[in-house]
């Protein structure tokens, strides 16, 4: 579960990938996203608030063990994570909004996350010790996510013409580097995947289908864009599943591999589940659209 493809092998490709995506971006896009104050708050607001309470109504429907129901709202409450940037640039989202809602989302975090688990574990587990999220892990997002978009951005600006060349080969490296995780995470979790998924894999996959039609249907609902709804989608649809394994395994946090099993399978489920919801929200679209979604 806690292996090399997820702790490291899955943020270094992610990094690569975003440095593709900052070629594509301008400081004009994040400018624009100024534009979207209620996009913003609702996105956030799905991500902090809705989610949380629909995933305990899942816990409670589906009666799971303690140790399993804390996992499932450790996950709801991690923030979105870095493949988010890439379906959402991969399905036409605008990808400036989703590096925005990470970034705001990491820091929001901090303070939400700790909250979340620890009434979690004082509600199915009787009591535990209590967490906090270590501030190097907020590093580590940003790092992932900011720098290597700042890179890109950076050469996009100094040499638009070389960005503009490298924006296709890059969107096709990028799906293949996710292709090769994915199966790599699978392969290295066979023995495992059985009973991982009779465990928790109705309700995880229960979850990930609500959080993405949440986090694109509430935007649609109040009059926001396509484009924006999916960015939208994306970032509150997929959760940072490694975040949430490293706190559960971590022995000066949670120090449970069960608590664990949650994200695990959810890492697995949310590849396939959000490559079916992308297609689906990006058909159609026209080629305005569809030209905007490369270049955002």
């Amino acid at each position: 579960m806690d292996s090399w493809l997820t702790t490291v092998g899955l943020p270094v490709a992610l990094g690569i990938v975003m440095l593709g995506l900052g070629l594509g971006l301008t400081i004009g896009d994040f400018r624009r996203v100024a534009a979207y104050p209620r996009l913003v708050l609702v996105a956030l607001g799905c991500q902090v608030l809705l989610l949380p309470a629909l995933c305990f109504g899942l816990v409670l429907l589906f009666g799971l063990r303690p140790e399993l129901a804390v996992g499932m709202m450790l996950l709801a409450a991690s923030p979105g994570g870095t493949t988010a940037n890439l379906y959402s640039h991969l399905f036409g989202g605008h990808v400036a909004v989703n590096v925005t809602l990470t970034a705001v989302n990491s820091v929001l975090a901090v303070f939400t996350l700790p909250v979340v688990v620890n009434l979690s574990a004082d509600h199915f587990l009787g009591g535990a010790a209590p967490i906090g999220l270590q501030f190097g892990k907020v590093l580590q997002v940003f790092a992932i996510v900011l720098v290597p978009v700042a890179l890109g951005m950076a050469l996009r600006s100094r040499f638009p013409g070389f960005a503009d060349r490298l924006g296709r080969p890059v969107k096709i490296l990028s799906v293949v580097v996710l292709v090769a995780v994915i199966l790599g995470t699978v392969l290295k979790e066979r023995a495992n995947l059985a009973d991982y998924f009779l465990a928790v894999g109705a309700v995880v996959l229960a979850f990930n289908v609500i959080s993405l039609l949440v986090g694109y249907g509430v935007p649609r609902l109040v009059g926001v864009g396509r484009r924006e709804s999916i960015a939208a989608g994306m970032e509150v649809g997929i959760h940072n599943s490694t975040l949430a394994i490293t706190i559960a395994i971590s022995p000066a946090l949670l120090n449970s591999t069960e608590i664990a099993v949650p994200a695990a399978v959810y890492g697995i489920v949310m590849f396939f589940t959000a490559a079916v919801f992308g297609y689906l929200v990006s058909r159609g679209r026209s080629p305005v659209e569809a030209g905007r979604g490369r270049t955002a």
